[in-house]
């Protein structure tokens, strides 16, 4: 299992050589990066990638040769309306590829989600339109079910020890016959594109306070977490940060949000979505982050039984991953359906299950188990969306944007595989 080493608390071990017969305390360097400033990142760097963690580094560099390559080829690709669409459309499997992560740090995969999504929009369809009921209260009966769905194939694969592969692609037919039942004969309902729904992706916030007011909350909260933290940090005797490393990053960030808030605002203003998106992602991070839950998910996807042994309960947080990815397959059913403002038969099918997983391994999500954030979900549709966005203002065919992709998952792959064993020489996996 990979964890951010830099977040543990400092350990020190009592070494007695026999010759000098006096104890020499050994600490992690690891532990001491941040009280070296930029040099011990620079240090820190090296060691990983001498040790073969790449990080986000491979995948980042691909992003900006794609936007550099479409660019030179259409000067529309990084313009405000190209872009500001490409945020919208990639919400909806960046919401299921959260879930997927979930279940990918535990070494295991759900494809059922493309099948669960459907099933969330046509639920929401006939409850809303067909029968008239409240359409925040069909929202909640579609994240509701999609979520006990879920719940449902963790369930078979942790209290009965079926494998998840089999248990999912399973789901997978059924879900997806039962959406057809749901449906009906017709196989097409409509929504109402300024409802709930229809709100989800058509919504903009015009006034340019809302994009830039985002953005300076989005800096100063971060500011104030890491500044406070870091204090917290040095309080307690635990290396932390220097204030001119978190002056650094904020700057960053807050280049890259008024940026993004400069990009909204020449086109339509903020998009819901987006704004939806990155409260998801941040919670989601938080959780597997912060707090003991996310930890023991990290834990199992290291070793089921060495957690056994500390005492986590394994079908627990077997069954409650399967119930995330799937509500967040759920959620991104709605997405889509407020996207096309229709609920069909083909809703869930094509290549969104493989953009799903391709969007959470191409991110940094390892598919062995036990390394990998959300914001990886973030990074991986992003490649995607400008993938495909890209070659559709070149006309080329969906043919060769599925064949790319698939190209680019493969490479991303290898790089995992290759890393991982590149870490066991090195000693640190």
């Amino acid at each position: 299992m990979s964890t951010d080493k830099t977040d543990a608390s400092p350990a020190t071990v009592e070494a007695a050589p026999a010759a000098a017969g006096a104890s020499v305390t050994a600490v992690d360097p690891r532990l001491l990066v941040r009280e070296q400033g930029f040099a011990g990142y620079i240090s820190e760097f090296k060691r990983k990638i001498k040790g073969g963690d790449l990080g986000a580094i491979p995948v980042v560099i691909g992003l900006i040769v794609i936007c550099a390559v479409f660019q030179s080829l259409d000067s529309a690709f990084l313009g405000a309306e190209n872009l500001s669409n490409l945020g919208v459309q990639m919400v909806a499997t960046g919401m299921m590829s959260i879930g997927i992560i979930f279940v990918l740090l535990l070494g295991e995969i759900d494809l059922s989600v493309g099948s669960v999504s459907g099933v969330s929009s046509a639920v929401l369809a006939v409850m809303s339109v067909t029968h008239g009921v409240n359409e925040w209260l069909a929202i909640l009966v579609s994240l509701a079910g999609g979520a006990v769905i879920g719940a449902v194939h963790g369930w078979f694969f942790a209290r009965l020890g079926a494998p998840a592969f089999a248990v999912t692609l399973a789901g997978l037919l059924f879900w997806n016959g039962f959406m057809l039942q749901v449906l009906g004969d017709n196989g097409t309902i409509n929504i109402d594109g300024d409802g709930v729904v229809g709100h989800l992706t058509g919504y903009y916030f015009s006034d340019v306070a809302a994009a830039y007011g985002l953005a300076v909350i989005v800096v100063a909260a971060y500011f104030l977490s890491a500044f406070f933290g870091a204090r917290r940090r040095a309080a307690a005797g635990i290396p932390s940060r220097p204030l001119s490393d978190i002056l650094l990053r904020t700057v960053l960030l807050a280049i890259a949000a008024f940026g993004a808030a400069a990009v909204f605002n020449q086109y339509k203003g903020l998009p819901l979505a987006v704004l939806l998106f990155a409260v998801a992602l941040v919670v989601t991070d938080f959780v597997l982050r912060r707090t003991s839950y996310g930890r023991k998910v990290f834990a199992l996807g290291g070793s089921v039984e060495a957690s056994r042994r500390a005492g986590i309960n394994v079908i627990a947080v077997r069954i409650s991953v399967f119930a995330i990815s799937g509500l967040f397959a759920s959620i991104g059913g709605l997405f889509w359906a407020s996207k096309i403002a229709a609920a069909n038969q083909s809703a869930g099918a094509g290549d969104l299950l493989m953009n799903v997983i391709a969007a959470a391994v191409i991110g940094g999500t390892s598919l062995f188990g036990g390394r990998g954030r959300t914001w990886n979900a973030l990074i991986g549709v992003l490649v995607i969306t400008s993938i495909q966005s890209g070659l559709a203002l070149e006309g080329i065919a969906t043919a060769i944007q599925q064949m790319i992709t698939g190209a680019v998952l493969l490479i991303t792959v290898v790089i995992d595989s290759v890393t991982r064993k590149t870490q066991k020489s090195a000693g640190r996996a």
